[in-house]
């Protein structure tokens, strides 16, 4: 199965936000969305960042409550690990385990087209493995 596999149910809808914008704008967004990270990209669409949840709970542990005024450019990790709608949810599960993040930014011609997050892999396992097992019981009950 690929990262398609999930953005087909799940959708195309990406959130983004400038890296002129501070940390609370970025927080009211993500409370708003209820999403865990939200995607830095440029006008284009470009990929400049990501920042997640995880990076304003670290900024804030270190500098208190005025992080909060600060621009994501300052917070964001910029060296974002991405994927293609193609490649194996297995080889996404992979990248994420290994980096120890859990959002990964969904790319076709250098520009974001879906964000997949660990609970987005996790469901689609679970469905998977559901869907086997009743094709198991049925192909008992038949024999």
């Amino acid at each position: 199965m690929t990262v398609a596999s999930i953005l087909s149910t799940k959708g195309n809808n990406v959130i983004t936000e400038k890296s002129g914008s501070s940390l609370n704008d970025i927080c009211k967004t993500l409370a708003q969305y209820k999403i865990g990270a939200i995607v830095i990209a440029d006008e284009a669409g470009h990929i400049e960042g990501i920042i997640s949840e995880r990076d304003i709970v670290k900024v804030i542990g270190a500098d208190g409550p005025s992080a909060l005024e600060r621009k994501v450019a300052d917070v964001m990790t910029k060296s974002v690990v991405t994927c293609k709608a193609e490649d194996s949810i297995n080889a996404v599960m992979s990248k994420m385990n290994a980096g120890r993040f859990r959002h990964v930014p969904v790319v076709q011609d250098d520009k974001v087209v879906g964000v997949i997050s660990i609970g987005d892999v996790v469901k689609f396992k679970i469905a998977q493995v559901e869907m086997e097992a009743e094709q198991m019981r049925s192909y008992i009950t038949m024999a």
